[in-house]
């Protein structure tokens, strides 16, 4: 069985796609750029200001489907300038407690609405759900 997630606070899909998949113990989250949930235009700040809100948008998918940050268990982060990783694991580190998801990293020629940075990811279920 498979449930879609809708999070009021992360930006909204702009095409064909939920936001999240929950299937059985596991979520799939879709790529995320740093969109601003309210204005629905990319925030100020360059990669690292867009790395905050792609992070606080997946956190709140997450939360939305009842998972958080420290239940990912791999993530795929696209770049458009891979000179920049050094700042994604600064800003990635923040967010990320040990044990660390696994993680891969791909430059990319473009990505949507101009942004510098998307991450999606997959959590599963570390503890019982309640109820």
């Amino acid at each position: 069985m498979r449930t879609t997630v809708e999070a009021d606070d992360a930006p909204r899909p702009v095409g064909p796609y939920a936001q999240a998949v929950l299937a059985g113990e596991f979520v799939f989250l879709a790529g995320q750029i740093g969109l601003d949930p309210s204005t629905g235009k990319l925030v100020e700040g360059g990669t690292r200001g867009q790395l905050v809100r792609v992070l606080e948008n997946l956190s709140a998918v997450l939360h939305a489907s009842g998972h958080t940050l420290d239940e990912v268990v791999k993530t795929t982060v696209y770049l458009i300038d891979l000179g920049e990783m050094a700042l994604v694991n600064e800003v990635y580190a923040a967010y990320f407690r040990a044990p660390h998801p696994a993680r891969a990293t791909v430059q990319v020629a473009a990505l949507p609405a101009g942004a510098r940075v998307e991450i999606e990811a997959i959590a599963v279920r570390s503890a019982p759900r309640p109820g």
